[in-house]
């Protein structure tokens, strides 16, 4: 069997609340500043928004953008800051050998075509009739649930040119994990040179905080850091898109491609949920990894979303791990698909400064090391799903 191959991230693409790219999004959780939310649009729930903003950077074609709904467009964009960070964008040589993985989940609803329709059904005569009529009329083709997943990938091959192979994960903040895995083992094992992976999400919707309003899991009325939400916690969704180039190192060599970060393995679950089986699950992950990290240099990110039990039983592993700990959520939100991949593209910002932000919620602890050589990236799904990376700065 041959050695396993080196893996560099050579490019970040990073969209939230707090802005474009991992540096802003750094700069504001190095300032301190107060988390940006919305708690008017949608009250009482709480949602983390873009800023306002044009995407004609990476979607310059205005019926492209159309035709997209918003996680799309996010995602989209965010693919093309991670294509041209890593010196790819446009460049049709590289675009031809770049592989995509995506995690996506369903798409938007039509809200306003939804209550036309539901008012017209308490007027109708024949509602079984009228339902069909306006579900095959009034509903753009990309609502079909089937393919609305792999509308993200499409549209990124057709905007920004990856023609490579493409894969579509769903499952949530599993398929988010699950994508960097499997991305960075293809590079691993030599079946892939170059890989764009990602994953996007709106969460300021009302379709979205129905479904999660009706299990009472989502944050309202007053905001608090993740930590810091209670028994009950609750879940600030986030509109985002992220996505990282991965490569190999020889690869990237060879074209002067400078590296992010390297990146180790990714460790992946899918616990029962049973009291304790979080907990568990993140320390075995720990175990597999724990004997490559340098203690003394390195720290943790969290991906906390703030729902229980989850969020309380990360805490209860992530002290077992004696790194200095902050959660970003409290600051960006939760991205579901996307949340794994920008707290990686978030840490490769905390080790290009070599520095740790201040605390954001009381479950951060520690301070920040001298000199900041690895960040430990972990996330734990509100519902399924568990996993663990080492970033490290590379040679």
């Amino acid at each position: 069997m041959t050695d396993r191959r080196e893996v560099w991230i050579t490019g970040v693409g990073l969209l939230t609340c707090l802005g474009e790219g991992p540096e802003a999004a750094w700069a504001h959780l190095n300032r301190g500043d107060p988390p940006t939310y919305d708690d008017k649009t949608f009250a009482p729930y709480i949602v983390h928004p873009l800023p306002p903003m044009s995407f004609d950077k990476q979607i310059p074609k205005r019926s492209d953008q159309r035709q997209m709904e918003l996680w799309q467009r996010a995602g989209v964009y965010a693919a093309g800051l991670a294509l041209s960070d890593a010196g790819v964008a446009g460049n049709a040589e590289l675009l031809d050998l770049t592989d995509m993985i995506v995690a996506a989940g369903g798409g938007e609803r039509d809200v306003a075509v939804d209550n036309a329709i539901l008012a017209g059904l308490r007027q109708s005569n024949r509602p079984g009739a009228f339902l069909n009529e306006h579900l095959m009329s009034d509903l753009r083709p990309t609502l079909f649930l089937a393919q609305l997943p792999n509308l993200l990938a499409g549209n990124i091959s057709l905007v920004l040119g990856v023609v490579g192979s493409s894969r579509t994960f769903m499952g949530e903040e599993a398929a988010g994990v699950d994508a960097v895995r499997v991305a960075q083992a293809r590079i691993a094992a030599g079946q892939s040179d170059l890989m764009l992976v990602g994953g996007a999400y709106n969460g300021a919707r009302w379709d979205v905080l129905l479904a999660f309003g009706l299990c009472d899991v989502l944050l309202k009325d007053k905001f608090a850091p993740v930590w810091d939400r209670g028994p009950k916690g609750g879940i600030a969704f986030a509109t985002m898109g992220a996505f990282l180039v991965l490569e190999s190192r020889a690869h990237a060599e060879q074209r002067g491609a400078r590296p992010r970060a390297r990146i180790a393995p990714i460790a992946s679950d899918r616990s029962s949920r049973a009291p304790g089986e979080v907990e568990a699950a993140l320390r075995r992950h720990w175990q597999s990894l724990s004997s490559s990290v340098d203690r003394g240099n390195a720290v943790t990110l969290s991906g906390a979303c703030g729902a229980e039990p989850a969020t309380s039983a990360e805490r209860r592993a992530l002290a077992d791990f004696g790194l200095p700990v902050r959660a970003t959520g409290t600051y960006i939100g939760h991205g579901v698909e996307g949340q794994f991949l920008a707290n990686l593209g978030i840490g490769c910002a905390v080790l290009e400064h070599g520095k740790l932000f201040p605390p954001t919620g009381s479950g951060d602890t520690g301070d920040s090391p001298d000199r900041i050589s690895q960040v430990v990236v972990t996330g734990v799904g509100n519902w399924r799903g568990e996993g663990l990376a080492l970033i490290e700065k590379a040679a």
